[in-house]
């Protein structure tokens, strides 16, 4: 890496910018809406994903109501709702529900067929053209719509939002009375992606957004399908406040330069039998790219945009960091890492504290706390200094004198393993209980803490700031590494691999 870039994950979290979203005017408050939500049992999750929804249109006046019952599609049920939205995989329908669908469409009511629901009542090539298209592979994939019709009165306002999500291909296309108003860029083609239809007195809203938790939580999609919904049921989707998905970074997604790759020979880990079949090395590495450049590739949260807080030559190759009560960061930089640990007190790698003093939102002064240490895995603040891990030792590290450079260093824990410096102890939080939580890979620790010997491998542990005692908490698989704590105190971690996610509601104690 010859240019790193501070402005990614947990950094800019500390300093992104809310766009906002700045509403329409209504002509008139519009009036409430009940919509009947047909989902299944199915892999889709559907009751899950009305639970998410369901609050948030609740607030807007729109009224849901969850059915699994295809047996609800009958006309003295319909006719107690504006709209009828489905969300299913269910494979057939009878002709009298068959029916009683197309009748209540056909009235001038409602229908919102949402992602899957393309792929439901195979049965029926009727209900098929009424949804516009039927549903036919897919892959998957973070990306961006492309929007066709900005002027359309559903989309004014709305200028698209990312997630990760089903990439949909369709088939058996019904273009007869149908308007297509987002695209999804598929090879040297756009394929339809969210479109409207007419069905007699009827309209018929249907996107391919939706198939879990990541996009039904986006407000994009929240606020696309309240625009749908309020089309279909008849009313003016300029009701719903303009959704405006972070516009200055849409503006310099333009400018964005594919990424230039080299020939390089590095590290291939082919993959074991269970994990599929092992493919071609990877004999190419990406060109580094300047801050302003990297900036433009990064993908964040709805109404956030990054902002660069520290960049090289300032700063180098940072390997963990902590925030202090004073808003500087601490950098824990390495250049031994991961493969040239050195001998005690002979190592190259650096903390460095990053101050912005001027309050512009960028540091300009930067402080070398500590240096000759080697592989710095983690840091928390304690006791009125800096606790770090840096295996084979767990060290306290002091200023005593006000100048910002650590005058104190202490062992609090020896006994984390070497073997493998990207599998050793990382990831420091405190506890609601005062104790120091962490996670440790398979090089594990061995070693001997206030008289008491402990020996462990991968998996959480906790230690008294001082190190007058560490406790092993419970086991966990192959190289772990993240960790977070909920409001309830419950542990939570990541892993390498076959195992993303891991928590702790009961510590494996032996009495």
């Amino acid at each position: 890496m010859s240019r790193m870039t501070i402005a990614a994950t947990a950094v800019c979290l500390a300093i992104l910018a809310w766009c906002g979203l700045a509403p329409l005017a209504p002509a008139a408050e519009p009036a409430p809406l009940k919509v009947l939500f047909l989902g299944d049992n199915g892999h889709h999750r559907p009751r899950d994903r009305f639970v998410q929804l369901q609050p948030v249109l609740a607030k807007r006046g729109i009224e849901l109501t969850y059915t699994d019952q295809v047996a609800d599609l009958n006309a003295k049920t319909l006719a107690g709702y504006d709209a009828l939205a489905i969300y299913a995989n269910t494979e057939t329908i009878s002709p009298e529900q068959e029916q009683a669908l197309l009748d209540y469409v056909a009235s001038g009511k409602g229908f919102v067929p949402l992602h899957c629901a393309s792929y439901c009542f195979l049965n029926s090539p009727k209900y098929i053209a009424l949804v516009g298209a039927q549903f036919q592979r897919h892959g998957t994939g973070v990306f961006r719509t492309n929007i066709q019709r900005p002027d359309d009165p559903l989309m004014k306002g709305f200028r698209g939002f990312e997630s990760w999500d089903e990439t949909y291909v369709h088939t058996k296309h019904n273009e007869a009375d149908r308007t297509v108003l987002e695209t999804r860029t598929e090879g040297d083609r756009e394929e339809p992606w969210t479109w409207v239809r007419t069905h007699g007195k009827g309209r018929v809203f249907y996107t391919a957004w939706g198939h879990d938790a990541r996009t039904w939580s986006n407000p994009g999609f929240q606020n696309l399908v309240e625009r749908g919904i309020r089309w279909a049921a008849g009313q003016d989707p300029a009701s719903v406040p303009a959704f405006v998905d972070r516009p200055d970074m849409t503006a310099k997604r333009k400018d964005v330069k594919p990424f230039e790759y080299v020939s390089a020979n590095i590290p291939f880990y082919p993959p074991s039998r269970q994990w599929g079949t092992v493919g071609e090395a990877i004999k190419k590495m990406q060109v580094p790219v300047d801050p302003a450049e990297s900036m433009k590739h990064l993908v964040t949260p709805v109404g956030f945009q990054p902002k660069l807080f520290a960049a090289e030559p300032d700063i180098g190759k940072p390997l963990c960091m902590a925030w202090d009560e004073r808003g500087r960061l601490w950098l824990a930089e390495t250049v031994d890492y991961p493969n040239e640990m050195q001998p005690p007190g002979q190592g190259r790698d650096r903390i460095r504290i990053c101050e912005d003093t001027d309050g512009d939102g960028r540091a300009d002064k930067f402080t070398v706390f500590a240096d000759k240490l080697s592989i710095p895995t983690s840091l928390t603040f304690a006791r009125g200094g800096l606790i770090v891990h840096q295996a084979p030792v767990t060290l306290f590290l002091k200023d005593t004198n006000g100048d910002d450079v650590a005058d104190e260093r202490k062992v609090l824990l020896e006994g984390w393993g070497t073997r493998d410096t990207h599998a050793g102890p990382s990831n420091m939080h405190w506890g609601v209980d005062n104790w120091i939580y962490g996670i440790v890979g398979y090089s594990g620790f061995q070693g001997t803490v206030a008289g008491e010997q402990h020996r462990f491998s991968s998996g959480f542990y906790r230690f008294r700031p001082d190190g007058s005692k560490l406790e092993f908490l419970r086991s966990t698989n192959n190289n772990s590494w993240g960790v977070g704590i909920s409001e309830e105190g419950i542990l939570f971690g990541s892993t390498a691999n076959g195992n993303p996610s891991e928590y702790l509601p009961v510590p494996n104690r032996y009495y």
